[in-house]
């Protein structure tokens, strides 16, 4: 089969794609949004009919996906390190129903917090599930990977997670492709009461998923994202996951001068870290993210403090890991190739919301609407708009989780700050902001919810908004009274007429809903393109 150099996220949905995938969902949030990009252009996913849709949030993708493992099809739902925790009921309890056809949850964690919030480790996740996690160190193994994984799930009925990371997930590498096979029939589990999860049925699933645990770490020993390779000096013997391990390869090229566990699998395996630590000295931990292999070596019975890493202050306890950073930790010199940048060289260049934006026009007229009023009440979501936090706007006050606004600036309200804003995108609020104005309705809140609606989920690349041309409905479905749904177009020319609406609203003693419409100017430019 021919070479190409994908990305790794590419590289992952089209290994997907050759290993019978025949259902891929996902909601955009960098950095996983290529896997679902690449697999909706794909040519072959096209021509088989692969169902490919974004979702409206995470949990409503993975439950879709789960219900293509019911009916016996391999099934794949991708998602950020954060749209985890929005799909963490399904995924908790997937581990309990198990999976029919094979079920991969994949997850790109954001180290650094490039494009996120936090910085969390969805390694976790997996080990708080009792399933299956495996981890890709290069593009060619995220290829191959969903062969190997959708033949685990199966094998043992179980969701498995990928986990990849930033630098994984954005870089490019020469990989080569292996011959597809084809989907999965239909068929449905021989059991139809095992995703029936009553108390009774979650008792029995529960010790079958803790009983395969033994099997999972056998797996993870013979694994092909497993080897222990030896070395001459066992004065030390290190531990390299995931990306890791090419950092450390890019630190001896000739090889390693010291033992190395590579570890792509997970639970760990524990014959493989046993024999380690009995050959060597001390133990050096390389993984992206958390801790969470170092940790749990300081549960096994030997010296803890022969065990270096991000808890000893070895590696940095935060951010990403990278080939300068493991050459110190080793006592190397870094080299020419280092990521260390001298801060004179490249300048700092804050964020900003593009030319032309909307965003921009409504944060102007709120300002402007809000003069009469004390600082501190406007509270923000996940989206470009984050941005108005920054000048010329200095226009919100927070930004904690996809949907956070409405309820925050309810939970303000119910403390007496009145009146209160909530500034939410279309996207955002069809992901996770309903339920919040639903409160807000049932108690009557003096709040004022802007919806902006760019129509698009313009931050990850301009993908379809979910609630496209529905939102007015919505809105009123959940009981906002018509007459306090109003909408305004962003633009200078609309300022003191938009200005007027905002004050209007903002004196109601109740809930008021204003959507502030006008495309994205970026995929405005883009539609233009495409039709001249």
């Amino acid at each position: 089969m021919p070479k190409f150099v994908p990305l790794g996220n590419e590289a992952l949905a089209q290994g997907a794609l050759d290993a019978g995938l025949s259902g891929m969902y996902s909601y955009p949030g960098t950095p996983s949004t290529e896997i679902m990009e690449y697999i909706r252009l794909a040519p072959d996913a096209a021509e088989r009919r692969v169902h490919r849709e974004w979702s409206a949030n995470e949990k409503t993708a993975l439950e879709a996906a789960l219900g293509m493992s019911y009916a016996g099809k391999r099934a794949m739902v991708a998602m950020k390190h954060v749209g985890l925790n929005v799909a963490a009921d399904p995924f908790i309890n997937a581990a309990f129903t198990g999976a029919n056809g094979g079920l991969l949850v994949v997850v790109a964690d954001d180290p650094s917090m490039h494009s996120s919030q936090n910085e969390q480790d969805s390694r976790t996740y997996g080990r708080f599930a009792f399933i299956p996690v495996v981890e890709p160190s290069n593009q060619q193994e995220a290829y191959n990977l969903p062969f190997y994984a959708f033949e685990l799930s199966e094998k043992y009925s179980v969701p498995v997670m990928v986990r990849l990371t930033t630098r994984l997930s954005h870089s490019r590498a020469d990989i080569e492709r292996g011959d597809a096979i084809p989907e999965n029939a239909l068929k449905l589990p021989a059991d139809l009461t095992r995703f029936v999860l009553m108390p009774a049925v979650s008792r029995q699933r529960y010790t079958r998923l803790l009983g395969l645990q033994s099997d999972f770490e056998a797996e993870a020993e013979r694994s092909f994202l497993t080897r222990y390779e030896d070395g001459d000096n066992n004065s030390l013997g290190i531990i390299a996951c995931g990306i890791a391990y090419n950092y450390l390869r890019e630190n001896y090229p000739a090889g390693c001068p010291y033992p190395v566990l590579k570890i792509g699998q997970y639970p760990l395996p524990k014959r493989l870290v046993e024999r380690l630590v009995e050959e060597n000295e001390a133990i050096l931990v390389l993984e992206e993210g958390a801790p969470l292999v170092e940790d749990m070596l300081r549960g096994y019975p030997f010296d803890a403090g022969s065990i270096h890493g991000r808890l000893d202050g070895t590696l940095p306890r935060t951010g990403e890991l990278n080939p300068t950073l493991v050459a110190r930790a080793l006592g190397l010199e870094a080299g020419s190739r280092t990521f260390d940048v001298p801060e004179d060289v490249i300048a700092a260049r804050p964020p900003k919301l593009c030319d032309g934006c909307p965003h921009g026009d409504t944060f102007l007229a709120l300002n402007e609407a809000l003069e009469p009023y004390s600082k501190g009440r406007v509270f923000s979501d996940i989206g470009c708009y984050t941005l108005g936090v920054l000048p010329p706007y200095n226009a919100v006050n927070s930004c904690v989780d996809m949907g956070a606004s409405i309820t925050m600036a309810k939970g303000a309200a119910d403390a007496g700050l009145t009146p209160t804003v909530a500034v939410i995108g279309d996207s955002t609020f069809t992901h996770s902001g309903i339920t919040g104005l639903l409160d807000a309705v049932n108690a009557n809140s003096p709040l004022t919810v802007i919806i902006m609606d760019n129509l698009a989920t313009a931050m990850t690349g301009g993908q379809p908004a979910p609630g496209g041309g529905h939102l007015e409905g919505i809105v009123q479905g959940v009981g906002v009274p018509a007459e306090h749904i109003r909408l305004i177009t962003p633009l200078p020319r609309q300022h003191d007429t938009n200005v007027a609406v905002m004050r209007e609203e903002l004196a109601h003693e109740g809930v008021s809903v204003i959507i502030a419409r006008r495309e994205c100017i970026e995929t405005a430019k883009r539609r233009r393109r495409s039709a001249s």
